[in-house]
């Protein structure tokens, strides 16, 4: 597997008081194709109940990524809302990101760790995700 360092000047960190909870929900909201018009109350019920990624600028500290892992920390994750800050994107900030959530979630020997995308497929082969090899034997109750 490949690793993938952060650019020089950038720095991950999963302490969620560092989060700029308005900016992910305004991101998030505005922006992205799967949570469009998601409100406010229910973006910070998500971030309380998830292990939470910011993307800082080291000089700044300005947060210019996210992403979120709902997980038991113990045999699942799935890797969510993940999102690079338009002002920060084609630096390879998400793919950097995705092996940040990656190598952080490796220690907790998990038997999987899932996610879905519409368009980003390419960012996350870099990294290690592949298709399902049985799609058929999931289940969805929900949007799909």
């Amino acid at each position: 597997m490949t690793s993938y360092e952060l650019p020089a000047g950038y720095t991950v960190s999963t302490d969620p008081a560092r989060l700029d909870r308005s900016a992910v929900h305004r991101w998030l909201s505005e922006d992205a194709y799967w949570a469009l018009g998601r409100p406010r109350e229910k973006q910070d019920l998500a971030i309380d109940g998830s292990l939470n990624f910011g993307l800082y600028e080291e000089g700044s500290g300005a947060q210019v990524g996210y992403a979120r892992v709902v997980t038991d920390r113990a045999t699942f994750a799935w890797l969510c809302d993940v999102f690079i800050a338009p002002q920060a994107r084609g630096r390879g900030l998400g793919t950097a990101l995705a092996a940040a959530v990656r190598d952080e979630l490796a220690g907790l020997g998990l038997r999987r760790l899932l996610l879905a995308t519409r368009d980003a497929h390419e960012v996350y082969a870099k990294v290690g995700f592949a298709p399902m090899a049985e799609p058929g034997k999931w289940m969805v109750l929900g949007e799909q």
